[in-house]
């Protein structure tokens, strides 16, 4: 007999609209975000744009690294990427096991 399980809820995921309207953008800008890959967001059946919680603070980090360093979008793709690089090795640092070194030896 095969097991089956079954979600008890659908993930809460937001709208563009819901996006837009939540982060202070405009959805066309949403959308040129998006085409950069600066953005993670899911599409439907019907091709609507369904985003996660979490794009809302790297909406934050966009906003707040473009206001800051006075970049285009463009060049804010390679920015974040060496940040998120940058953290990963700090976190690596951090944690030996992370690493695959044992500590105790």
């Amino acid at each position: 007999m095969t097991e089956r399980r079954y979600a008890l809820a659908r993930p809460f995921l937001l709208s563009l609209d819901s996006y837009a309207h939540i982060t202070g953008v405009h959805p066309d800008l949403v959308r040129r975000f998006i085409a950069l890959g600066l953005l993670e967001m899911t599409r439907d059946a019907q091709g609507g744009l369904w985003f996660e919680p979490s794009q809302v603070s790297a909406m934050a980090r966009i906003l707040r690294l473009h206001r800051e360093l006075n970049l285009n979008y463009a060049s804010l793709g390679l920015i974040i990427d060496l940040l998120d690089r940058i953290a990963q090795l700090e976190r690596t640092q951090r944690h030996p096991a992370a690493r695959g070194e044992d500590r105790w030896t």
